[in-house]
């Protein structure tokens, strides 16, 4: 049975746009100024763009979230074998806000963006690697 084209269409471009936000992320890190807060924020929207990207590809309605333990819930729903790795993502929540606005939250260190980033990417990694290959970005 052929693949619906909008429906591939519309998924592919919620992992290229996570798929984005990853390499933002890493070149966050790459310059003179290691810009930490950037990454994390980057690290939990490709998470969450991914995650809304399998959630798009099974049909099930998403609200304007950042929550990924809300969204990761509706993955595991359809998918026990991903518990896992949305439960280690969960804590990049709060990197939707903590450190985009002035307050009193300090700039997360280059191993916390690092390790929100890789943990990102093995969201990314995990849930594409259970789409059909023409889905790939």
């Amino acid at each position: 049975m052929p693949l619906d084209p909008i429906l591939v269409a519309e998924t592919r471009e919620w992992f290229r746009r996570a798929a984005d936000d990853l390499a933002a992320g890493a070149h966050d890190l790459t310059g003179q100024a290691e810009l930490t807060r950037d990454a994390a924020f980057h690290a939990q929207q490709a998470a969450e763009k991914a995650i809304k990207g399998f959630l798009m590809w099974h049909s099930r309605p998403f609200g304007k979230t950042h929550n990924l333990v809300e969204l990761g819930n509706q993955c595991v729903a359809l998918d026990v074998s991903l518990e896992e790795t949305l439960r280690a993502a969960a804590p990049l929540t709060e990197y939707a806000w903590k450190f985009r606005y002035p307050g009193e939250a300090e700039s997360p260190t280059v191993e916390v963006a690092r390790a929100a980033l890789a943990t990102a990417r093995t969201v990314y990694d995990t849930l594409r690697a259970r789409l059909p290959g023409d889905v790939a970005p």
